[in-house]
């Protein structure tokens, strides 16, 4: 048989029943991100990489587990290579977006070949789908060269603390795959994400009397026109051909007590969408140049920085690497269509491994964290074909 054929032949062993299954017993776990509140059941990650880390057991991988923070831990699986070959990571988040107005969120339901509930599409299919990719391999005797590594990475959806951890302590792999919702694009780049926190400093007085105050909303005003500024600078400035431009701008804003005062404070978050190449230093610099700017013609207000709030790293995965092309070989194989590299519109845990990971899945991300979120069964379908090619196009054929 060509590898075509064998390819083929495999694909046709994937349990939808199976692979459904898996996901709706993973909707029914709820693993919320506490989002900096206290961390407890249904808002960590435990109970899933538990229900996880048996799935693996049961599939004959060598399982690992690590606490980044108490009950919120990372977890791996590995599936041993023959050789030192070259290894592939299948990676995916254990958490999900809160289920404030969804009713039901917690329970799966089928409808019209959709999977219903809370992380259906954002990403507890693609974990669904690495389990049968596994399943598939062992159950046909495929021995790869390299090892095969099924990771659940914890606070994706927040400070991606997980992978960050992940990227200092391993396990490591050459390459990754992350079944995020792509609407079924490959994304080998996407823009950072800095936020920082500016505090404006004002004087407290009587509203009646404001001339004898400093109002510091009024000097966060000034703030926000000169990010308005920044704004169009970045536009200004060379594209990246993936990602476009870097974008800034007020995303939280916070300040005074009660009307009948002057207010003496008030805060801004800044949102600044990063482009590769650019750092969070890069950002901070900015700000600063920014806020003595706004000092220099307004010597009455003062301001104060502080951050990174968050940090998430750009992503660029070059042109010629082997898992990008690898991915994009196996869509056109798979479904006859074109297929380019694109931009991921979020950010993601790829950038944080250290080792090149291109992102690809079922799902979009208008669904991800709606109050009705699914995801197709076909796609997801298509989706796993896609992952267990790849996973013998790096690890088996060459």
């Amino acid at each position: 048989m060509t590898d075509s054929e064998t390819y083929t032949a495999l694909c046709d062993k994937i349990d939808q029943s199976l692979m459904v299954e898996d996901l709706m017993t993973m909707i029914s776990i709820p693993s919320m991100n506490p989002f900096q509140q206290e961390v407890r059941k249904g808002y960590r990650e435990e109970e899933m990489a538990e229900f996880y880390c048996d799935r693996m057991s049961d599939l004959g991988l060598e399982v690992g587990s690590r606490e980044v923070v108490p009950g919120r831990p990372n977890v791996w699986g590995v599936l041993k290579g023959r050789s030192n070959g070259r290894s592939l990571m299948l990676s995916g988040h254990l958490d999900t977006v809160g289920d404030e107005n969804y009713p039901d969120a917690f329970v799966p339901r089928i409808k019209n070949n959709r999977v219903f509930g809370r992380g259906a599409c954002d990403m507890k299919d693609g974990l669904a789908s690495y389990l049968e990719v596994v399943r598939v391999i062992r159950d046909e005797d495929i021995e790869l060269k390299g090892d095969l590594i099924l990771t659940g990475i914890a606070d994706e959806e927040d400070q991606m603390i997980g992978s960050k951890d992940f990227g200092k302590r391993g396990p490591w792999a050459d390459y990754g795959i992350i079944g995020e919702p792509s609407d079924m694009k490959v994304c080998s780049a996407h823009k950072g994400q800095v936020g920082y926190l500016v505090r404006s400093l004002g004087k407290a007085v009587h509203s009646s009397r404001p001339e004898d105050g400093v109002n510091a909303i009024e000097g966060m005003m000034h703030i926000i026109e000169a990010l308005k500024a920044l704004q169009q600078k970045l536009m200004s400035r060379d594209a990246h051909a993936l990602c476009g431009h870097g974008r800034c701008g007020p995303s939280v804003i916070r300040g005074g007590t009660i009307v009948s005062t002057v207010p003496d404070y008030c805060e801004l978050e800044i949102d600044r969408r990063t482009l590769p190449g650019e750092t969070r230093e890069d950002v901070y610099a900015e700000l600063n140049s920014l806020i003595s700017t706004v000092v220099q013609s307004h010597p009455q207000f003062r301001f104060e920085i502080e951050g990174p709030t968050i940090d998430v790293l750009p992503l660029d995965v070059p042109t010629d690497n082997p898992v990008l092309n690898s991915v994009l070989g196996v869509i056109r194989s798979i479904t006859g269509n074109s297929a380019e590299a694109s931009a991921f519109p979020g950010g993601t845990d790829a950038p944080h491994f250290g080792f090149p990971t291109v992102i690809f899945g079922a799902g979009t991300l208008q669904q991800a964290h709606s109050m009705n979120e699914y995801v197709e069964v076909g796609d997801m379908m298509v989706a796993t074909r896609v992952y267990l090619c790849a996973v013998l196009d790096l690890l088996y054929r060459t």
